[in-house]
């Protein structure tokens, strides 16, 4: 078994492992969006980041709620796949020079967060369900929803101006 996994023997477990990753992930993502909303220039981009930053920090408290409603302490554990997405965005955006084409690197990095995010809820969803934990499920699901809205949003926005603009 590996590192990560030894402790895993049931998949309440493996829930409340990837709940834990989770969590760790979207306060490391609360870390990184400030920056990502100075580096854009794109005003609509900008306000996205901003609102998202937002929206974040709410999803944080929930995932606090499904913590508590399953009966544990809130809890991260390190996500070697979300310090990655951003590490990777960071050392992107640091080697960029035209604003432009910033905007579409952070624009994607946000969105390569998103489809992680979108994949853990959705998950984390399922499990619950199978857990019999409806009410568990039903406050990630509003997360997913969330999660998914943000991705389309910023997908318009790249499609609409940002590609067009760095191209």
């Amino acid at each position: 078994m590996g590192l990560l996994s030894k402790d895993i023997k049931s998949l309440d477990d493996l829930f409340v492992h990837t709940l834990q990753d989770i969590y760790y992930a979207e306060q490391q993502i609360t870390k990184a969006l400030p920056q990502m909303i100075e580096q854009a220039s794109d005003p609509q981009l900008k306000q996205a980041f901003q609102t998202h930053l937002g929206e974040t920090q709410q999803q944080i408290q929930m995932v606090e709620q499904v913590f508590r409603m399953h009966g544990h302490d809130p809890k991260g554990v390190t996500c070697p796949a979300i310090d990655g997405i951003i590490d990777e965005a960071q050392e992107i955006a640091g080697d960029i020079d035209d604003p432009q084409v910033l905007d579409a690197a952070l624009l994607a990095a946000a969105q390569a967060v998103e489809h992680y995010e979108i994949t853990r809820y959705g998950t984390l969803a399922a499990w619950a369900k199978q857990l019999g934990r409806q009410d568990c499920a039903g406050v990630l699901h509003q997360i997913l929803d969330q999660e998914k809205a943000t991705d389309q949003k910023l997908n318009r926005i790249a499609e609409s101006k940002i590609n067009t603009q760095a191209a």
